[in-house]
């Protein structure tokens, strides 16, 4: 407070007046989240009166009873398939190919203190809803609702189908997403900032004008135990030309050995255009979880990993004839464990296969 303001302040209090600060029109980051995922925001919120439109409430009903539906059909099944199999995780989580899917990626590695999620859709601007909202209501809420619904239904994202829904919303790109995925987590988003990152591998405030091969957003959170945890989510070409061109692969080496999570990744990484990225998870981590859409068997070199098989290995759909490795998996997948949920493009229970790598100790 400055001088006048202060003696503004003291002459209205002796006059027997009550000075009572302005309240905020600009929503914390955790209401925003809150209130995208159709939860309520805190008391005294600037949102809390947005929250009595029809519009949010039938909004807040559509997320409570899809969200509903994937914890008990496969969320709570993941948590406690990873509780029962992944021993010994890392703090970092590195997501390929996975765009801002954070919902299974905390499911199946809820511990990680980083998680840094990959993907071609841009991640758009950090929404200020208050802003956005027109006579009581924020647009928009319908095309958040439709870029969920693939993955919500059948664990995995349609980038084309995310883009064209969000392209032409007011809550455009992958922001949006994330704050509802975290917030339906239990996660209390604490901060979020648009972020680059330059040649050297180092993270900087995204400016919009300088050049980078990667850009994207970094947010802040903490669980119930209170941990500051942090997300990165970055936009930027994997292929080996993409990864020539900056320095993603020298800011993902130095958040330290890391475990990884492929889930629905296009079968990528069974071409040769991405064996620099494949080579890279490869020596990076610790544990692999993915389904067969991830690195080829034939890379998991039996003297560096233990492989552990789940379900049951399927042909790829006729879209993806690359990632055909029948004899292998055969082999590997012979004696299965079983899961009981579905996950990728194989997603109906009883037809999903799932991998665990882990490199033996050195």
């Amino acid at each position: 407070m400055n001088r006048i303001a202060l003696v503004a302040a003291l002459a209205l209090s002796w006059l027997g007046l009550v000075v009572t600060p302005a309240r905020s029109l600009e929503a914390t980051a955790a209401d925003t989240a809150r209130f995208l995922a159709g939860l309520p925001p805190s008391v005294g919120s600037p949102l809390e009166t947005l929250t009595k439109s029809a519009h949010w409430r039938s909004h807040a009903k559509t997320m409570d009873a899809a969200f509903a539906s994937i914890e008990k059909s496969t969320l709570t099944k993941v948590r406690a398939w990873s509780r029962d199999n992944v021993k010994s995780p890392q703090s970092t989580l590195l997501y390929m190919f996975g765009g801002p899917d954070f919902l299974f990626a905390n499911a199946f590695y809820p511990d990680a203190s980083t998680y840094l999620l990959v993907g071609l859709e841009p991640s758009g601007d950090i929404p200020d809803l208050m802003k956005m909202q027109r006579r009581g209501e924020v647009p928009g809420l319908g095309n958040l609702q439709n870029a969920m619904r693939t993955l919500l239904a059948v664990s995995f994202f349609i980038t084309k189908e995310m883009q064209e829904t969000l392209g032409g919303s007011n809550l455009r790109g992958t922001i949006p997403i994330l704050y509802v995925f975290l917030a339906r987590s239990g996660m209390d988003v604490r901060d979020a900032s648009l972020v680059m990152v330059d040649d050297e591998g180092e993270v900087k405030p995204d400016d919009k004008k300088g050049k980078t091969s990667a850009r994207g957003v970094k947010i802040t959170f903490a669980g119930l135990d209170g941990r500051a945890r942090t997300l990165y989510y970055l936009t930027t070409d994997l292929s080996n030309g993409g990864v020539k061109r900056g320095g993603f692969l020298k800011f993902a080496g130095k958040l330290g050995p890391a475990d990884a999570f492929h889930k629905s990744a296009s079968y990528l990484m069974h071409t040769d255009n991405f064996s620099q990225i494949r080579s890279f998870v490869l020596a990076q981590t610790k544990t692999i979880v993915q389904d067969d859409s991830g690195i080829p068997l034939r890379y998991f070199d039996r003297n560096v990993w233990d492989l552990y098989p789940f379900g049951k290995y399927h042909e790829p759909l006729d879209l993806f004839p690359e990632g055909r490795q029948s004899k292998l998996a055969r082999e590997v997948f012979g004696k299965a464990a079983k899961i009981d949920f579905g996950l990728g493009y194989r997603w109906r229970t009883g037809e999903s296969n799932l991998l665990m790598a882990v490199k033996k100790p050195q």
